[in-house]
């Protein structure tokens, strides 16, 4: 996606106002990969808990998720730590859990490193988030290992 220029910006943060959830798919869409995603954080955060359509969390999280960076999962983890209804919940693990990164080698690394970071994050929401994702991957890191012995 190409970076959004200021009047674009303006628009996307107008448009994840809107009452249309397929236009406030497309901002949260356009909003997670700008390049300016800290000054847009908030709006951000609100369109991953849209309590009116799961479509706008889709969309926020799936582009959140393939930035591939830190700052992409973090909020993506601020949200899912303070997610009040089982269709959000439900959704912003489905993404973190079928990430596609998990299905290569490098890309599952990369997370795993990212989390690790994340372990550590000043908001306890995101810092418990990564913890819990953790333990649930000590098992593949220890194969991981294991095979390394192996080889």
């Amino acid at each position: 996606m190409a970076p959004l220029d200021d009047q674009e910006l303006s628009t996307a943060i107008q448009n994840a106002e809107s009452p249309v959830w397929s236009v406030r798919g497309v901002a949260g869409r356009q909003l997670a990969g700008s390049g300016k995603i800290e000054e847009v954080a908030d709006v951000i955060h609100r369109l991953l808990l849209d309590a009116q359509d799961t479509w706008v969390i889709q969309e926020t999280v799936e582009a959140l998720l393939e930035r591939k960076d830190t700052l992409g999962l973090r909020y993506v983890l601020l949200a899912y730590s303070q997610a009040g209804t089982d269709d959000t919940v439900d959704h912003l693990g489905a993404a973190l859990d079928c990430n596609p990164e998990w299905m290569t080698p490098q890309g599952a690394d990369r997370l795993i490193k990212q989390y690790r970071e994340l372990a550590t994050d000043p908001d306890a929401g995101v810092r418990n988030e990564a913890q819990q994702i953790l333990a649930k991957l000590r098992p593949r890191e220890e194969w991981a290992r294991y095979s390394e012995v192996d080889s």
